[in-house]
Formats: structure tokens, C-alpha cells, sequence
């Protein structure tokens, strides 16, 4: 369901159910152990803290992974003692009513976590409700932008996940097949269609001809079509006026002067009932640098920008460059140089030696404009909580009046 949901093959929809039912299992049992501080005073006297539930938490789910994310936000929200309304993106529309009845069935009480359908006015609603204590946004900057001026207005605490434009830094030492490999997955899983995608990636001079041949041979090799055939390895992107959108991103780069190494244009499976979807090939763009249009705004599709360079420091200074800040990563066999190179990252996520793993037991979220608040990690349950300080006096009141 999925599968047909959103459109990604069914190898990956099966990796992120089994990611959905880890990330509920996991706040289940985090649930028992939250707990406060208890601070010994002078006098005898002391003070505790305790962590109490926010209220009406909202969730409000992009498209991508729709019943992925609606348990990233659900799970650590229940498992604080909050009830959720939740609101899936209209291009996704179902599974996350299936999460619902998932719920109900495993004994949720009614009304516990609900699921409301619609588009920008719905979410504008909830935003605006009084009764709401909480959002919890996964979708683009521009609207992360609104919902956060909307949430001013009650000053009620959000979590924003947002776009980016990561950076994924290919040191010449590195283990080159696995570099390749690691580009492949920071590009075109989910059609490409992932926020934290490494979509910018930089690759030493030394290696950048071999480097490049080899992710051209792979990436034609992609298997597009039937998203429900476990053999496909991508499926079609989520609409028309997105897929134009994408399609447009690689016309304007072309125009720029990037080179199309390969893909780029729409591809026609030779299943009949596949002809009306919206498959494209997987892109990879050379001749890319910094200032052009497909290196600076996130695409959100199928599309690998490859950029050279020569210096640790002219790199990161280039990664940085950016109103983004969800992730990045770096390949080289040097240890010191990686943790050196992640430190430096203005990035929330970083990975050394692979990319665009998220185990449910690891904080996840961006630095700028990507957002704030983390999904995933012990430290969610910091935002889907508030913290009550207890002040207890042993002796007298000393009085000054």
C-alpha cells in the first residue's frame, strides 16, 4: 500500500515499514523510563523535575515517506502521554490512515491519535487552534516558514524538518567502489525525492574521471519501472507538476553549462499500464559549479551534481556555502581527516563512509534553514514534553518583610 501510495519500489516501502514498526517498538520502551532530576539544596531542602505531556500534539507528514515519518512523530509523541492529530500530505493520503487503525487495534484509546485529511487550509487550522500545543513539521522551507510564524502567534513550541542541499565530500585515499556506492544512495533513493539527499558531490580532483565513469555505469544500469516488482529499483515521481519541475531543474542547468553524463529526460516503460506515470532516468550532471542553479536549490528528484575539487579547505568553505544544513559526508580512509571534516560540517546529520542511514536509535535533523528539534534518538522525548521544576522547602520561610 505504500508502494502504490507514494510510487518508490516496494524493496524500499518494505525498509521503511520495517523502520516504522522499530521506531514505535523503540519509544514503547522508552516510555517507561522518563523520569526527572531530584537536586539536594542546603538546609535539608531539595527541588525535583518531572517531565509532563505538551497536550494536542499536531503532525503535519510530507509525501516521501508518508507512514515512515507519521510514526517518527506519532510514536514519541504517544509515548509521552500526548494525543496527536495528525495531518498526511493530500498527495499521500492513505496509509497513514492505516497506522490509525494499526493503533486502534493494538488498544490506543479512541482519540488518542487522529488523522485529518486536506491541504494548506487544514494545516493552517491546526496551526491557529488554541487547543493545539504542539507542531511537528516535515516538508519544504517555505511552508516550514509559515507554520513557524503561524505557531508565534500561541507560541507553541515546533519541530521543523526541512529541505536541504547536502554536501558529500569524496576524498581521493577513500575505498572508491564504496564512495560510489555511498553517492548512489545519497541520490537516488525515493526517485530522489529524500530531503537529506547528497545532492552536491564533491570529489577530488585525483579521482574525479574514475569516480565519474563508474557512477555513470551504474546509475544507467538502474532498473526503472513496476514499483510493485521487487527487482525495481525505482519507481515514479510523486506528480506531474513535480516531475516537470525536475525535468526543468536539468533543462536550466543544461542551459547553464552543466554537461548531462547520463539520464536526464523522461523514460517510457514498455508496460503499458505503466505509460501514464511519471518515471524519469536516473541524472548525473558534470562541468556542475557552485553558483549554478541545480548546485544551489534542492531539486528534490533524480538529479547528482558533480563538482571537483583540490583542498580540505577549499571544500569545506564550498560544503558550508549554504542556507541548508540537514546533512553531509564524507569519504576517506583517513580517520582523523573524517572526524575533522564532520566537525567543521554546518550540518545536523553527517555520515563518514556511508550515507542516508537512519537507525531509529540516532537523533535526526538539520542546522539553518533545514530546520530544528530533532525526529529519532532518547532526545526526542525533550521535545515532545515539558519540564516541571519542584521547589521543597524543609525548614522555615526566611522572610525579609
Amino acid at each position: 500500500m505504500e508502494s502504490i501510495n507514494n510510487g518508490k519500489p516496494i524493496f524500499e516501502a518494505m525498509l521503511d515499514i520495517d523502520i516504522a514498526w522499530q521506531c514505535i517498538e523503540y519509544y514503547a520502551g522508552l516510555a517507561g523510563t522518563l523520569s526527572g532530576q531530584h537536586i539536594q539544596l542546603s538546609g535539608g531542602s531539595f527541588a525535583y523535575t518531572r517531565r509532563e505531556p505538551l497536550g494536542v500534539c499536531v503532525g503535519i507528514g510530507a509525501w516521501n515517506y508518508p507512514f515512515q515519518i507519521a510514526c517518527w512523530k506519532s510514536a514519541p509523541a504517544l509515548a509521552c502521554g500526548n494525543a496527536m492529530i495528525y495531518k498526511p500530505s493530500p498527495l499521500t493520503p492513505v496509509t497513514t490512515v492505516m497506522l490509525a487503525e494499526i493503533y486502534a487495534q493494538a488498544g490506543v484509546p479512541e482519540g488518542l491519535f487522529n488523522v485529518v485529511q486536506g491541504g494548506v487550509a487544514t494545516g493552517e487550522f491546526l496551526c491557529h487552534h488554541p487547543d493545539v500545543a504542539k507542531i511537528s513539521f516535515t516538508g519544504s522551507v517555505p511552508t516550514g516558514s509559515k507554520i513557524m510564524e503561524m505557531a508565534s502567534k500561541g507560541i507553541k513550541p515546533v519541530t521543523l524538518e526541512l529541505g536541504g542541499k547536502s554536501p558529500l565530500i569524496v576524498f581521493s585515499d577513500c575505498d572508491l567502489q564504496n564512495a560510489v556506492k555511498g553517492a548512489l544512495m545519497a541520490n537516488f533513493l525515493s526517485q530522489g525525492e529524500v530531503c537529506c539527499n547528497g545532492t552536491r558531490v564533491f570529489v577530488q580532483r585525483h579521482i574525479l574521471d574514475k569516480f565519474v565513469q563508474e557512477v555513470v555505469k551504474r546509475t544507467q544500469a538502474i532498473k526503472i519501472g513496476d514499483p510493485l516488482k521487487e527487482d525495481t529499483r525505482m519507481g515514479a515521481l510523486i506528480s506531474r507538476p513535480h516531475f516537470n519541475r525536475v525535468l526543468g531543474f536539468v533543462k536550466q542547468a543544461k542551459e547553464e553549462g552543466a554537461t548531462v553524463l547520463c539520464g536526464g529526460e523522461p523514460y517510457v516503460p514498455s508496460d503499458p499500464k505503466l505509460k501514464d506515470g511519471y518515471y524519469m532516468r536516473p541524472t548525473v550532471l558534470g562541468n556542475c559549479k557552485d553558483e549554478m542553479t541545480c548546485v544551489k536549490e534542492e531539486i528534490f528528484g533524480p538529479v547528482m551534481s558533480v563538482l571537483p575539487f583540490d583542498t580540505e579547505e577549499e571544500v569545506l568553505q564550498r560544503a558550508n556555502n549554504t542556507s541548508f544544513g540537514l546533512a553531509g559526508g564524507v569519504f576517506t580512509r583517513d580517520i582523523t581527516r573524517a572526524h575533522r571534516v564532520v566537525a567543521a560540517l554546518q550540518a545536523g546529520s553527517c555520515y563518514i563512509n556511508n550515507y542516508n542511514l537512519s537507525p531509529i536509535e540516532v537523533p535526526f535533523g538539520g542546522y539553518k534553514k533545514s530546520g530544528f528539534g530533532r525526529e529519532n534518538g532518547q532526545v526526542t522525548i525533550e521535545y515532545y514534553s515539558q519540564l516541571k521544576t519542584v521547589y521543597v522547602e524543609m525548614g522555615d520561610v526566611e522572610c525579609t518583610f
